[in-house]
């Protein structure tokens, strides 16, 4: 089972058909290097590699470690912004060039399974969208003539897949699913072909912006002409951490009776919305639904989460046993659409790809095609699309103020009551929780021999004050989503480093 960022396992970790990477770079200058083994990384290396390009590939962790080994895998041209809030900010041509890249993104994934004959479990599929009462019917509406505007296929049904009551619904042809991590093996394996190194347990350390650049790492300093952060957000502090917003989404496999599967793509319209679809994994049809998302570090009782959405589950479906549950990080872009290109406020030669919302497995495969045309020095309306330095004070302004503004609380003001240490005797084991004593914010966490261990509660990226996980046994940051485990070292950026250790015999 590969290992992935969180305490929960999910169904593609057990389902991999993976092999780690044990490569040694030769020698430390490339044409490219790319920072991230999750599907945009590999994605975008394979392509650069395809075209001539020398390329490294470096992961701190493992491939698959972060999102791609977390997602739900939907492969969609029926976005998660809304076609019409993608025109009220940017204008129908935008929306329509939006909707070209989603069709391009899933004709390369269909493009690297051909050619590099990747068995991921592939299968192209209808998404239904349904409303369940009148205003979720006039959303349904502006939904279905905006993503006529743009260009998907979707037309009005009486049915949908999932035994559900409904008003009206809509389906949308050309979109698909598959096992994303099989699917990243593939691509691996294919870069690694074409003369592509990857270097697991490689952490970058910091970037220096010479010519060429030189990237400071764990296993030593390589150098390239550009670099690309594929790292899900970007290390350090940068504007993206202001207008993207990260949030956690909650997912279970489970098995129904009679081994059932559902046929397509299912998808309420509920905010945060619920969604379902069937993966088959050596002969059983796994049922995985998602849904009940909240702003990271912002729900205190994660487990409830994945209760109530076991409940919602068994609700509707005739369920014989929950296999797998897990939950998973995404990063919303304030003005509905990625951020790929030019990192701002350095120069050409930094490349990023963030701010995916929902649609990692589409935007992932946008990205490599546009961060490729890019450097190749190709023509591309996707490169002033996605641009990350776009100006819109319009667009996304609502979402930019709202996210900010709490993430300024939790800056100034922390959200926890004072306590005294020996109330800690009532942490139960595997329990973790912020508590005040003479002033000092502590992160404590009792572990499973009943030992506590304590940590500073302020996250090393901005200052933002952490809080515990307990479904995924982790300290999250409620500002821009960095992630720790309980002994604080860090699970995902944008924090380099860990959270400091405080001797309680000190206090």
């Amino acid at each position: 089972m590969i290992p992935r960022d969180g305490y929960c396992k999910s169904l593609w970790q057990a389902n991999s058909g993976f092999e780690h990477q044990h490569q040694a770079a030769p020698g430390n200058h490339f044409d490219i290097i790319i920072i991230g083994g999750g599907i945009t990384g590999l994605a975008t290396a394979l392509r650069l590699q395809e075209a001539g390009k020398r390329c490294l590939l470096l992961e701190a962790r493992q491939l698959c470690f972060g999102t791609t080994g977390g997602t739900t895998a939907h492969i969609n041209t029926l976005l998660d912004t809304p076609y019409y809030t993608i025109i009220d900010n940017f204008g129908k041509e935008a929306a329509i060039e939006v909707c070209h890249a989603a069709k391009d993104a899933l004709a390369l994934i269909k493009e690297n399974i051909s050619r590099y004959s990747i068995d991921c479990g592939f299968e192209e599929a209808a998404a239904y969208t349904y409303s369940q009462d009148e205003e979720q019917t006039k959303t349904l509406e502006k939904i279905l003539i905006s993503t006529t505007e743009a260009g998907v296929v979707i037309n009005p049904v009486s049915s949908i897949p999932i035994p559900v009551p409904f008003q009206k619904a809509i389906r949308a042809e050309g979109q698909a699913k598959f096992n994303p991590v099989k699917y990243v093996g593939g691509l691996a394996k294919a870069f690694q072909s074409a003369g592509g190194i990857i270097m697991e347990h490689c952490r970058v350390e910091s970037t220096n912006e010479k010519e060429p650049v030189e990237v400071e790492t764990s296993r030593g300093i390589f150098t390239a002409e550009d670099v690309i952060y594929a790292t899900h957000i970007p290390p350090g502090v940068n504007l993206l951490h202001l207008r993207c917003a990260p949030w956690r989404s909650y997912a279970m496999a489970v098995v129904l009776k009679g081994n059932m599967a559902i046929p397509d793509l299912s998808y309420d319209l509920y905010d945060p919305y619920r969604y379902y679809r069937t993966q088959t994994e050596d002969g059983i049809n796994y049922l995985i639904a998602g849904g009940f998302d909240h702003k990271t570090g912002h729900e205190e009782n994660t487990e409830r989460c994945f209760a109530e959405l076991e409940a919602h589950v068994r609700g509707i479906f005739d369920v014989e046993s929950v296999a797998y549950k897990w939950s998973s990080q995404y990063f919303e872009p304030a003005d509905g659409i990625p951020y790929i290109g030019q990192l701002p406020g350095h120069g050409k030669h930094l490349l990023v790809a963030t701010g995916f919302g929902g649609n990692g497995m589409t935007y992932s495969h946008v990205s490599a095609i546009t961060l490729s045309a890019i450097i190749l020095k190709q023509e591309s309306a996707y490169i002033k699309l996605f641009n990350p330095g776009r100006i819109k004070p319009i667009a996304g302004f609502k979402n930019f103020v709202s996210h900010n503004a709490a993430v300024i609380g939790q800056l100034v003001g922390g959200i926890f009551s004072r306590q005294q240490l020996n109330e800690l005797s009532n942490l139960a084991k595997g329990e973790g929780k912020v508590v005040v004593y003479d002033s000092k914010k502590m992160a404590l966490y009792k572990d499973e021999e009943g030992n506590l261990h304590a940590l500073s509660s302020t996250c090393s990226h901005l200052g933002c004050g952490v809080s515990w996980n307990n479904a995924e046994q982790s300290w999250d940051c409620p500002c821009h989503g960095a992630r720790y485990n309980a002994d604080g070292e860090v699970i995902t950026g944008p924090a380099s480093r860990g959270l400091e250790k405080i001797n309680l015999e000190d206090l």
